[in-house]
């Protein structure tokens, strides 16, 4: 039925009511209806609807708690007003009628049916946008129990494919709004198609690192907390992000590089077995047994508690000093960190030096030998008085 058709039969119906008692009390009769639906009926039958919605349906465990989370988009208030303000429009038009004035009340409901259209995209639009934020937060939920459950995926992966799909949906709701609007797709592609030409000229670094954040993401040289060393800085890693790196050194500063120049760099991982081999430098006496010092510093470094048992520490004699024969003392680390270092260190070394200490082997000090040559007579130190037979040689300390 066209809307002439319903104002004919409405004003054929109205006929008998030409007094104007007559059309007080249709007035009175209009308004109280309304109000009564409006105040009174309409906010029970929402509260009343939701709270079924919410004892049935969405606490069913099976519903994502996103959905759930969703309400605040369209609360049971938002309801109740457009409940309200729909039964005084309709009650404005029916009193409009009533008092003669069906040309008003016909431009009026013209006006509203001209803006159901618009009304209808703007609904659609926001039904749209809390579908893409339902879906982001049931994406994360899903990937974030999936990155839990799994080893192949860590939390720079899981970061960045989540902000892929983030763009994914986020786009995907951005071309159907513009469909909803009867936006022209062909010209904005091509509009943005130059656009991303443009952007991409001007941004080839930040491209660059973009690119090179998904292949660290999937070669995984490394992960959040890591100790690492790269192009000769050394911390721990603090953040990856698909445009640079963040690593925290040991003076407490944060250090920034971008992922092209991580991709590009020399990367040491010294967390990534979960162990770590040092090594301290000795020396001992040329006069002393080599098998009881190393012995001796085997037996000094395995009584340590910050030394791994396995693989066992050992020593090896690895030069020949100015002064001394040199003993490499390797040992191992469980759970590596810098200050895991420094102390196994400090712990090596006064270990090592008691142990030497407690056995009389000496770690020598550096010594020079200062020799004449023998066809020249060699040379002598005098002390006030000419050597008649002065030696041919002297040993100092430096």
């Amino acid at each position: 039925m066209q809307v002439g058709e319903f104002l004919a039969t409405a004003r054929s119906s109205l006929a008998q009511v030409a007094t104007t008692e007559a059309r007080l009390g249709a007035t009175a009769v209009l308004v109280g209806s309304a109000v009564t639906v409006a105040l009174l009926l309409a906010p029970r039958a929402v509260t009343r609807a939701a709270r079924e919605l919410d004892d049935r349906v969405l606490s069913d465990p099976r519903i994502p708690d996103s959905v759930s989370e969703a309400r605040w988009v369209l609360p049971p208030s938002v309801v109740v007003r457009t409940l309200q303000t729909g039964v005084f429009v309709a009650a404005t038009l029916a009193v409009l009628v009533v008092w003669g004035r069906e040309d008003l009340a016909l431009a009026a409901t013209v006006l509203l049916a001209s803006l159901a259209p618009v009304a209808g995209r703007v609904l659609l639009t926001a039904a749209l946008f809390v579908g893409a934020y339902v879906g982001i937060d049931a994406l994360e939920s899903w990937l974030t129990a999936y990155a839990a459950g799994s080893d192949r995926i860590n939390e720079h992966q899981e970061g960045i494919v989540f902000r892929v799909l983030q763009l994914v949906v986020l786009l995907a709701v951005g071309l159907a709004t513009l469909t909803v609007w009867d936006a022209e797709l062909g010209s904005l592609l091509v509009g943005a198609g130059f656009l991303g030409i443009v952007v991409g000229m001007a941004a080839r670094q930040t491209l660059g690192s973009l690119i090179a954040g998904f292949v660290l993401m999937f070669s995984r040289p490394f992960e959040i907390g890591d100790w690492v060393e790269i192009d000769g800085e050394e911390g721990i890693v603090s953040d990856i992000t698909i445009i640079n790196t963040r690593l925290r050194n040991f003076d407490g500063e944060s250090v920034v590089f971008p992922n092209d120049r991580v991709t590009k760099a020399t990367i040491t991982n010294r967390t990534r077995r979960d162990q770590l081999r040092l090594t301290v430098e000795v020396g001992v006496d040329y006069e002393t047994d080599l098998d009881l010092a190393v012995g001796v510093a085997e037996a000094a470094v395995e009584d340590l508690g910050v030394v791994a048992d396995v693989p066992a520490p050992n020593v090896l004699p690895t030069t020949f000093g100015d002064s001394a024969v040199g003993l490499t003392v390797r040992f191992w680390i469980k759970h590596p960190s810098a200050p895991r270092r420094a102390k196994a260190n400090a712990a090596v070394v006064q270990a090592v030096k008691e142990a030497f200490d407690g056995r009389g082997i000496k770690i020598p000090y550096p010594q020079r030998e200062l020799a004449g040559r023998e066809e020249a007579g060699g040379f002598a130190v005098r002390d006030g008085v000419e050597s008649e037979e002065p030696p041919t040689s002297v040993s100092t300390t430096d």
